[in-house]
């Protein structure tokens, strides 16, 4: 593994929710240990890691311990907000996946990991019996675009991919009230067009789109 596709120290975000490649995650930062993980990764423009908590709470419990998956996604901060001392608002970017080669929680609470990123979606075109999926998430973003104020934020950022099986399955995912260890499994998934058939099937037995 070359060393430009691994990464040292890494601070890890164990949430209740999984991050895809390209999606939006907005979060309310109130304990210590991520206000200054935060404030440290701004300030330098780097990335923290978004992982899958398996156990234990996003609010840390000294007498629960903590557990998540060693796949995740990298993310970016796109705005930070600090409305007032000890809270922050910010709205980051999901990009690449990684796994997790080892792991160590410090002191103060936070996690830091050695990771390998692991490699984006292939550009895969859609085929004609799945295309169903992206007409329907198309006509979606048409009425998100139409509900949301101007001064507004859509939960789904552009560019919008709609000829992409990656694209088109990971805002599925997001958007689908799927059990959160079945979304996690599908981010896992490194075929997109694998990924896209299993969101199809779920689409096509709740109704959604057919």
């Amino acid at each position: 593994m070359s060393p430009a596709l691994t990464l040292q120290s890494l601070p890890l975000f164990p949430l209740g929710t999984v991050l895809f490649p390209g999606g939006v995650l907005p979060l309310r930062i109130f304990e210590v240990r991520y206000l200054d993980m935060i404030a440290r990764c701004h300030k330098a423009g780097a990335p923290f890691g978004v992982v899958l908590l398996t156990q234990g709470g996003e609010v840390r419990h000294p007498s629960v311990s903590e557990a998540f998956s060693h796949v995740g996604t990298l993310a970016t901060i796109d705005e930070l907000d600090n409305p007032r001392p000890g809270l922050m608002m910010i709205r980051a970017s999901g990009a690449q996946r990684f796994r997790i080669t080892s792991s160590d929680q410090l002191k103060h609470g936070l996690w830091v990991a050695d990771v390998e990123r692991l490699p984006a979606d292939m550009a895969v075109p859609i085929p004609e019996d799945l295309k169903f999926t992206a007409t329907a998430l198309g006509k979606l973003i048409q009425s998100l675009e139409e509900k949301t104020p101007s001064d507004g934020q859509m939960p789904l950022q552009g560019p919008f991919q709609l000829e992409n099986c990656g694209w088109v399955a990971n805002r599925w995912c997001e958007l689908l009230p799927l059990p959160t260890p079945l979304k996690q499994r599908m981010m896992e998934l490194d075929n997109p067009l694998v990924r896209l058939e299993l969101v199809s099937d779920v689409l096509a037995r709740t109704g959604i789109a057919t």
